[in-house]
């Protein structure tokens, strides 16, 4: 990574490219392999040509940069001489010899050639032959990690002369004492020019990286033998690359079969012993299946953001390759998906076992240590050390007494025949600094124990499990989260009615989006008229479902004046203007009157209602003047009646049912009226059949919200009606009149209560009317509706009167004997009612 002052030819070296020094005393570098590093922009050009690629590749820095890299690195794959392998055959120590070539092949190597062209997204490696100006044809070792980040840089790409390996391992002297290992089977000097380079370039390549840490990194790729691929504050992921299928792969086979052997104490096969490792063999290959395995349970967990599941995924991938037994313990605000309390957890810190996975016969652990059970912890137990260190504890053996002290903590079950004798590793589970919970790991007594090896791979499997588990923790605190909001905002609308009952159904457009701008709402109205209402803020997230609270609470405001649907739009336009003008929104109200059997409706940008006909099972889309969205502005809405009959069915939802990306959305209208009118046993029924033919359909993003309807009407006979004049003397005609009534209907249980309310609400009608004579309703559905119309437009409210005081209790009979009881103003003034629970017949 070059400076600008560095010079292209070194002390002692000839000039030209590519030239070899011919005196190895003069050049600084001889006995050093020169490391090649290349970086690739996102356009693929060359970004970075180190002095090692001007050494390897035989092009000077200036000719390199700017130009694409794949003119620059034409390797091809290639099989080594005849001669070559003779000479390696007998040298199992040969790091040359695990990584032979690939077969012949023209152009590109197809693993380089992948990562050139952005296609990997993960390490590739790889051994190639190339053609460098001036030179012979060389063999290179090469590697190649993709770049995560914010800069340009899209792929660090490292190679190395690999005749000049086999030349420091056949030289041997100073030169071999001084190589190590970067790779695996790759030896390179430790002090080769491009580190100390490297390692000051490292944080443009990788903006997240400081200097010292760039420092740190290098050096642990030299002295561990691996590239760190992945790093961060919390973490670090040791990865090492898939170099393809050697060509004496049985032989690599049998050395590790070999390795293995030696590795558990048991004597090595005689058909092996010619390929039995040494120390370092054994150190290396105990470090490559740590990796493996660390890598393979990295692949294994995280599947899905579900919690559950993600435990499950955490206890399954050790149990049996690492240990023979764990259980895993989560924080009970974490099983919850509820926040917790900052700092260290402590002894009244609740545990909850979510998971346990063992070798042992089936149903050994279940009685002892079921799952679901939530305990605290002592101070003076591992465990306690374990979660707040936030560190790994080792336990060698667990001997009898600590057997004794943790079975103390099960009350009335004997836990001491499963743990002791057996070696312990707790792990903490952690992520972000904080301790969400910990895993128990335990091996049979015939098992080799835990070793300080395993407590570090415990660790790095531990860190890689909290993080999983804490994103699926975060992810269900956030569903919720919203969950809980959606609800708040959505009405929960009984299902019976003044004369129909009424479904609701609501679907999230996504699983990550679980609050929208979808609604669905029913108002009770004077005249035992209901209405009912759907809408539909565009957009989505949480901007789209705080637009749609203000709505929402408007329109149930303004339907409360009982305003006509045409200017209760007009009005809730005029209210989203004032609001801003960053949200538009739909919305379709309807009337309907029960005892006219009539919809009064008004559409503002929503798509049409279907009502399905009670007589012969058919549907249809209302035809409704379609209107502008809420929030344009200066558009006028207009309203049609239509008539209905008991046992029509309305239904209304939003354009997320309807609507596919792709599709057109008369297909889903067609849908929507052939589903609508399916025969079902019940209203909740009919809703899923609908949800099942249209919210199943590929391609759906949006919310959902589906209303519905049966319109029951009220019958003639249940409707009771007079006019009273203006006369204090009218009062005791009217509860007289409500006596006969109830009577004729069979109804004398609320007879006394409902004449005492009828009493006193004509009593403050008659008093404060002005011109029209009162009107009194009574109407038999559910419930017992009493309605008293006055041409008095200010409404009652509740009063405190004092002992002294002669009016100001009316109200508060009516409050204490009603089931519910309401005012609301009209056209021509105000409607004062109370309803009452009838006796089921």
């Amino acid at each position: 990574m070059d400076h600008g002052n560095e010079r292209d030819t070194p002390p002692g070296r000839p000039a030209g490219p590519g030239a070899l020094p011919d005196d190895p005393v003069a050049d600084p570098l001889a006995g050093r392999v020169p490391l090649a590093v290349v970086v690739v922009d996102r356009d693929g050009l060359v970004s970075h040509w180190s002095r090692g690629a001007r050494r390897l590749f035989g092009l000077p820095r200036e000719e390199a940069i700017g130009r694409p890299a794949s003119d620059l690195l034409p390797v091809s794959g290639v099989v080594p001489d005849a001669d070559a392998d003779a000479g390696a055959e007998d040298d199992d120590t040969d790091a040359f010899h695990s990584y032979d070539a690939y077969a012949a092949d023209d152009g590109l190597g197809p693993g380089l050639e992948s990562s050139l062209d952005g296609r990997l997204s993960y390490p590739a490696a790889g051994r190639a032959r190339l053609t460098a100006p001036t030179r012979h044809r060389v063999d290179v070792l090469w590697w190649a990690y993709p770049l995560v980040g914010p800069g340009p840089e899209r792929l660090l790409v490292l190679a190395a002369d690999a005749d000049g390996l086999r030349r420091d391992r056949a030289d041997g002297g100073a030169a071999t004492a001084t190589v190590e290992r970067i790779a695996p089977g790759f030896a390179l000097h430790t002090d080769f020019p491009g580190a100390d380079e490297l390692a000051r370039r490292l944080p443009e390549i990788l903006p997240s990286t400081s200097v010292g840490e760039s420092a740190r990194i290098v050096a642990q790729v030299l002295e561990l033998g691996y590239p760190v691929l992945e790093f961060s504050q919390n973490d670090r992921v040791p990865v090492t690359p898939d170099w393809g299928v050697p060509r004496r792969a049985d032989r690599r086979a049998r050395r590790e079969r070999a390795a293995r052997a030696l590795a558990a104490g048991e004597p090595v096969p005689d058909d092996l012993r010619d390929v039995a490792p040494d120390a370092e063999d054994l150190e290396y290959a105990a470090v490559r299946e740590r990796l493996e395995f660390l890598n393979e349970v990295s692949g294994a967990i995280g599947t899905s953001l579900d919690l559950s599941r993600t435990v499950v995924e955490v206890s399954r991938a050790v149990v049996p390759r690492f240990t023979d037994v764990a259980g895993t313990y989560l924080r009970e605000q974490v099983v919850a998906g509820e926040g917790f309390p900052d700092g260290v957890p402590d002894t009244t810190t609740m545990w909850h076992r979510v998971a346990l996975e063992h070798t042992d016969e089936p149903g050994r652990w279940d009685d002892v240590v079921p799952v679901g059970e939530a305990m605290p912890f002592p101070a003076h137990t591992p465990f306690f050390q374990c979660m707040t260190s936030g560190e790994p504890v080792l336990v060698p053996r667990v001997t009898e007494e600590m057997g004794h002290a943790v079975a103390s903590q099960f009350e009335k079950r004997d836990i001491r025949p499963l743990i002791t004798g057996r070696s312990m590793l707790l792990v903490p589970l952690k992520a972000r600094h904080v301790v969400l919970g910990f895993m128990v790991l335990l091996r049979h007594p015939e098992r080799p124990v835990f070793n300080d090896m395993d407590r570090v791979t415990g660790a790095e499997l531990a860190a890689r499990a909290g993080l999983v588990l804490d994103n699926a923790r975060m992810y269900t605190y956030q569903e919720n989260v919203a969950e809980t909001l959606q609800d708040s905002m959505l009405p929960h609308i009984p299902e019976h009615l003044a004369g129909c009952d009424v479904a609701t159904r609501y679907l999230p457009g996504t699983l990550l989006g679980r609050v929208g701008g979808d609604w669905f709402d029913s108002v009770k109205l004077p005249g035992a008229r209901t209405a009912l209402v759907v809408g539909d803020v565009m957009g989505h997230g949480l901007n789209s479902a705080a637009m749609m609270g203000q709505l929402r609470t408007a329109v149930q405001t303004m339907a409360g004046l009982d305003l006509p649907p045409a200017q209760l739009l007009r009005n809730l336009d005029d209210l989203a203007q004032r609001l801003g003008d960053t949200h538009l929104a739909t919305c379709l109200y309807a009337v309907y009157d029960p005892i006219a059997g009539e919809l009064h409706l008004a559409n503002a940008g929503h798509i049409p209602p279907v009502l399905v006909r009670a007589e012969d099972g058919a549907s249809e889309l209302i035809d409704l003047p379609t209107g502008a969205p809420i929030g344009v502005g200066g558009v006028p809405f207009e309203s049609v009646r239509v008539p209905v009959a008991p046992g029509d069915r309305l239904v209304m939802c939003t354009d997320g049912l309807v609507e596919v990306r792709g599709e057109d959305i008369g297909v889903g209208l067609a849908t929507l009226c052939e589903s609508a009118a399916h025969p079902a046993a019940s209203m909740d029924d009919a809703c899923d059949t609908i949800i099942r033919a249209l919210g199943t359909r590929g391609g759906r993003k949006d919310d959902v919200a589906l209303l519905m309807a049966r319109l029951n009407g009220i019958e003639p006979d249940a409707v009771a009606e007079w006019r009273l004049a203006r006369d204090p003397a009218e009062v005791g005609r009217a509860r007289a009149a409500v006596r006969e009534q109830l009577h004729t209907w069979g109804l004398p249980g609320p007879a006394a209560s409902t004449e005492l309310m009828v009493s006193e609400l004509v009593t403050n009608a008659v008093r404060h009317s002005h011109a029209r004579p009162v009107e009194l309703r009574l109407v038999r559905a559910d419930t017992l509706l009493c309605e008293v119309d006055d041409d008095d437009h200010e409404l009652p409210a509740l009063r405190s009167a004092g002992p002294e005081d002669e009016t100001g209790r009316g109200l508060r009979v009516v409050s204490t004997l009603a089931r519910e009881w309401g005012a609301s103003r009209t056209r021509a003034g105000k409607t004062v009612w109370f309803e009452l629970t009838l006796p089921r017949r």
